[in-house]
């Protein structure tokens, strides 16, 4: 397995062979370096990769969606075809288990399978027609007809948490594709040998696609000197990123001051409050202790949907609760965090919360915070409304297996709350009937603070479909419109033209009087696939 790894950045299909800065990828349960040695691309290599996605754009951004399909589902069946390979040393750069690798494999796979239909049936570039009326007064009514065209080539960003599902060939990867954008993936540091596993793949796909070299390149850095330059060199036309505030904002900042601005969709912090209800607290507070406890640590605590705040009535009310809850904590193992750095900012952000006279520790062992590694125990804080209010910072996330209960005692207080929360991926409220009389604006307010709302649910697991929102007010994305799950997510990537009195022969196909492709369009108002 280690010798089909080169460590050497895809350029089109080329390898970097300037090989300047190196690293190595490091199996964090050992904290042993891995083979081979990897090499950050040059701004040579990054230059060269952007001219050839912009080459690739002309033929590419064409293609049929019906072409395009075929290409992403001939990705797909490359990933697969390495399945076992590939599993293997994502155990290796990760520590995560092997069932949630083979079920995150799956769903990458099925991603690229999902944007395949949608492209090639056709009807997701919002084709509209107006059609022309000569005899309107007191001026001539002129036809036009719009539909959505790609941006060009998109700069994406391999997630740490999400190796394969937010990865080299993860749903922003997959949605640009679609969309018809060549790809310029950075990779994460923490799995380079499965991001150049997955990007060989991806390689194979367009060979086999035949289509332009510079329809796929994949960039190496150990730092952050390449993603800077990639996402300000003027051949980029677009940016998925999915991470922290800080690298998010950094990079986000960087786009906004290129001469020519681009859209940066950045998918950063959210600690997705849960709302648990004093009804709901009643009938199954044990139950709801047990869930909570399996949801923050899902994963060791490293999703982005992990809820980070809850939101408890009076400790009178929930004492059967915290004392299932805490019990839970207090049995559990440490886990395997990501990598030493997550390792590092998740213990230095317990040992914060251990010192601040807003915050009790009601459950978790502080005898690991001290190791230097990537072990992180789970741990439980406890504080007030009126504290969590008076200190904007408690709302930060914390990535890793810790969450902060918030004890409101009247409704006013829960209410206040909410108002004040900032942006989050989710919110989920658990409620029985009683408590939405109670609580009668709750929703209302929660519905302008996140992008998906959750009723008696937990927020871990994000369904891959065409409703799904993965999404929301700043921080936890820097544009609440998109989604960078689920069908929708190719929306980012696509920019409206609109064509005025064109020969109906030198129209997109999409727009043809005919309708050649058979997709719905909005003729005159109203959807319709007949001809016009």
């Amino acid at each position: 397995m280690k010798s089909s790894l080169l460590g050497q950045s895809l350029i089109g299909f080329s390898r970097g062979v300037e090989n300047a800065d190196s690293f190595r990828a490091v199996n964090p349960s050992t904290r042993q370096q891995l083979d081979p040695l990897f090499f950050s691309a040059s701004q040579k290599e990054l230059d060269i990769a952007a001219g050839l996605a912009e080459e690739a754009f002309t033929f590419y951004g064409s293609l049929s969606g019906a072409d395009r399909a075929v290409f992403l589902r001939a990705i797909a069946v490359e990933i697969e075809s390495i399945s076992s390979e590939l599993i293997a040393r994502v155990e290796e750069e990760t520590a995560l288990p092997h069932p949630r690798l083979q079920g995150e494999l799956a769903r990458t796979c099925t991603q690229l399978r999902l944007f395949a239909s949608l492209v090639e049936e056709g009807s997701w570039v919002s084709a509209r027609i107006d059609r022309a009326d000569p005899n309107r007064k007191p001026l001539a009514k002129p036809g036009i007809r719009s539909l959505l065209r790609p941006l060009g080539p998109v700069a994406v960003f391999g997630a740490s948490n999400f190796p394969l599902a937010f990865s080299v060939a993860g749903g922003d990867t997959a949605s640009a594709l679609a969309a018809g954008n060549p790809v310029i993936v950075k990779a994460n540091p923490a799995h380079p040998g499965t991001s150049e596993l997955v990007a060989n793949a991806v390689s194979r796909a367009v060979q086999l696609c035949q289509l332009p070299e510079g329809t796929f390149s994949l960039l190496f850095d150990s730092k952050f000197s390449v993603g800077a330059a990639l996402v300000q060199h003027p051949a980029i036309r677009a940016v998925g990123f999915t991470g922290s505030v800080k690298g998010g904002r950094a990079l986000f900042d960087l786009v906004c001051a290129r001469p020519s601005p681009i859209p940066f969709y950045g998918e950063m912090g959210s600690c997705n409050p849960v709302f648990i209800l004093p009804g709901a607290m009643r009938t199954r507070g044990l139950q709801l202790a047990r869930q909570l406890f399996e949801s923050f640590t899902l994963g060791g605590g490293q999703f982005c949907t992990k809820p980070g705040i809850v939101f408890l009535p009076p400790r009178d009310t929930s004492a059967e609760f915290s004392y299932a809850l805490n019990a839970a904590v207090m049995q559990s193992p440490p886990f395997v965090l990501l990598t030493p750095r997550i390792g590092a900012e998740f213990n230095d952000a317990i040992l914060d919360r251990q010192h601040s006279d807003l915050l009790h520790v009601t459950a978790g062992t502080s005898h690991l915070l001290s190791a230097s590694g990537v072990i992180g125990q789970p741990t439980l804080f406890e504080t007030s409304a009126e504290s969590f209010q008076a200190n904007p910072d408690l709302e930060n996330e914390i990535f890793g297996p810790t969450s902060l209960l918030v004890h409101y005692d009247q409704k006013k207080e829960l209410v206040d709350a909410a108002l004040a929360l900032d942006g989050h991926l989710t919110v989920t409220v658990h409620a029985e009937e009683e408590d939405l009389k109670e609580f009668p604006t709750l929703l209302s307010i929660l519905e302008k603070k996140a992008g998906r709302l959750i009723f008696n649910g937990f927020p871990t697991g994000v369904e891959v479909g065409h409703a799904m929102v993965h999404g929301g007010p700043y921080p936890a994305s820097t544009d609440s419109r998109s989604s960078s799950v689920g069908s929708m997510a190719i929306l980012r990537f696509a920019r409206p033209v609109a064509y005025q009195d064109f020969p109906d022969a030198t129209l997109p196909r999409e727009l043809q009087d005919a309708n050649p492709l058979g997709i719905w369009r909005l003729v005159d108002g109203r959807l319709s696939k007949d001809p016009v």
